[in-house]
């Protein structure tokens, strides 16, 4: 087996195209497989039109691929998103929904332009203040509301909720009166993608479970004959299952113009003086930063070459790519984890896969719009509503617990504060939730805004970082900042025998920088833990000097 890590790391540009265009190609049609039915399911629960998770998908693909600064990310719309753009649709539309779409394209075009300055001020760093447990929180909020709303869609009921908490509550009758089939093919979809993560062979696992669900799916809609309106009668008569008649048609199909020129739509900034607007685009582009500077530094660890991504360059890029978005309909993108991993366990070598996925797209979208429309909505929304599981899943949970209880209470006052109120509010109250747990503890107030810390080149080539006082996320900005300076290739020791408090923040981002490090071809090591005591038994958990 080739090792990777120590292999020449293939060539970029032009020049890594001719390189690597077989199984960059290859790697870029099975994923235009995969993000065919989730870029039309998230549009759609987002409240904007299907074609436009495909729109956002190719320039993903065509432009963001050509400027970022990462090698094997998938930029499209992502399930993370579908909050914040739906509730921007209706908080803007106020009833309305196309005006809601098309005042939302232009939140989008002023967040993506707050965006891309981040990213040329390298801003990128910024993703550290927000404590970790309150971003897992926020994503699993996000899992959970997907689910809420989708579950719906897949039994093929519209609910009479006008809240979040409505939606959730109105679960129990939707499965009351949910349309039987409607309701199978959407159970089949979750049954396909539940029952594909047990199958271990590894050709069998080249297929796209999302793929197989939509196959499937449209099979079941052929059956059913989706595609002319009738009415049907379900026989059973029971308390759970009563005797019913059930209309079934074209509107459980998703709907796509036949015409590739006529899916594009233009922003409408006539909210742009209002609070309500700003508010959106402050949301947007907080949420899709921090999405895409989580997911970028997560595909590097899959990377066989181990090559590190330039974070401010592709925050830049995904904002240019989110500004093009924003004036021609399309979604908001990020570097999506999921679509990035099978890119990588395909073989990819380049961002060129990225860029032949969006060309696939671009090719199926103009060409085969009629087979589209055969897509039954139930099965997308299996597909969101086993991605939303996946986001806030009991297993989240217990990995939560593992790192210590009050890592868990700020993940969970996060989720209650973002399902209550929305996702900014959300967040802030999961920040203000991990100050108090660290009040708690006793931090040294004086400590908190600036880091004790030193970095002395004690020998050649190996450099002493030492940190004192309280590190937690509030100051861990300085920290990194001074260890971007240091030079690749040389050996790191880190001292904290001499911090108050350590929180589990920090020592993430300490783990990772150390692995990080490592990878790139230097040494690292931590140590002065020994005279600290943790809240758990994780080597992430946070940690408090005892006394002497």
């Amino acid at each position: 087996m080739t090792d990777f890590a120590k292999a020449a790391p293939p060539l970029t540009g032009l020049a890594g195209l001719k390189q690597n265009w077989r199984q960059d190609l290859v790697a870029g049609f099975l994923v235009f497989l995969i993000a065919l039915p989730l870029c039309l399911g998230i549009a759609m629960a987002s409240g904007f039109p299907p074609q436009a998770g495909i729109l956002t998908a190719i320039v993903g693909g065509l432009i963001v691929s050509r400027i970022n600064g990462s090698f094997m990310t998938i930029t499209g719309p992502a399930a993370g998103l579908i909050v914040v753009i739906l509730d921007s649709v209706q908080a803007l539309g106020e009833g309305d929904a196309m005006a809601g779409y098309r005042y939302t394209l232009a939140a989008i075009v002023c967040a993506s332009v707050l965006q891309t300055l981040m990213g040329v001020m390298r801003a990128g760093k910024l993703s550290a203040f927000f404590p970790s447990s309150a971003v897992h929180g926020m994503l699993a909020a996000i899992g959970i509301i997907i689910m809420a709303k989708q579950l719906h869609v897949m039994l093929g009921v519209k609910p009479d909720a006008d809240t979040l908490f409505q939606t959730i509550a109105a679960i129990p009758a939707s499965f009351r009166d949910m349309n039987p089939e409607v309701a199978a093919i959407g159970a089949v979809g979750l049954l396909i993608l539940t029952g594909w993560t047990l199958v271990t062979n590894r050709y069998l696992k080249m297929v796209p479970a999302p793929l197989i669900v939509v196959i499937v799916g449209m099979a079941l809609g052929q059956y059913f004959d989706l595609d002319d309106e009738h009415i049907f009668l379900f026989l059973p008569d029971t308390a759970f299952l009563p005797h019913h008649e059930y209309t079934i048609g074209p509107k459980f199909l998703v709907a796509i113009p036949n015409n590739f020129l006529s899916s594009f739509a233009f922003p409408d900034f006539r909210p742009i003086f209002s609070l309500v607007f700003w508010q959106q685009v402050f949301a947007i582009c907080l949420v899709g930063s921090l999405e895409t500077l989580l997911s970028a530094a997560a595909v590097d660890k899959l990377d066989p070459y181990k090559r590190i991504s330039n974070l401010n360059r592709d925050l830049a890029a995904v904002g240019v790519g989110n500004i093009v978005c924003g004036f021609i309909g399309g979604l908001p993108m990020i570097a999506e984890i999921v679509r990035s991993s099978a890119n990588c366990s395909n073989g990819a070598r380049t961002s060129w896969a990225n860029f032949f996925h969006g060309v696939f797209l671009l090719i199926f979208v103009a060409l085969f719009p009629k087979l589209i429309h055969e897509i039954p909505l139930a099965a997308l929304a299996s597909l969101l509503v086993f991605t939303g599981f996946r986001l806030a899943s009991p297993g989240v949970f217990k990995r939560t617990l593992a790192i210590g209880w009050d890592q868990l209470g700020v993940f969970v006052i996060t989720i209650v504060g973002v399902l209550a109120t929305d996702l900014i509010i959300g967040v802030a109250i999961g920040v203000v939730a991990e100050l108090a747990f660290h009040l708690y503890r006793s931090v040294n107030w004086s400590e908190v805004l600036r880091l004790r810390l030193e970095i002395e080149e004690t020998e050649p080539d190996v450099f002493h970082v030492r940190l004192g006082g309280a590190a937690f996320f509030a100051n861990v900005l300085a920290l990194k900042k001074d260890l971007a300076l240091l030079p690749r290739g040389k050996t790191v020791v880190f001292d904290v025998s001499e911090t108050s408090t350590i929180d589990h923040t920090v020592m993430e981002f300490l783990h990772h920088y150390c692995e990080d490090y490592v990878r790139a071809g230097g040494e690292a090591e931590l140590f002065g833990l020994d005279n600290h005591a943790s809240t758990s038994k994780h080597p992430l958990a946070p940690r408090k000097r005892t006394a002497a």
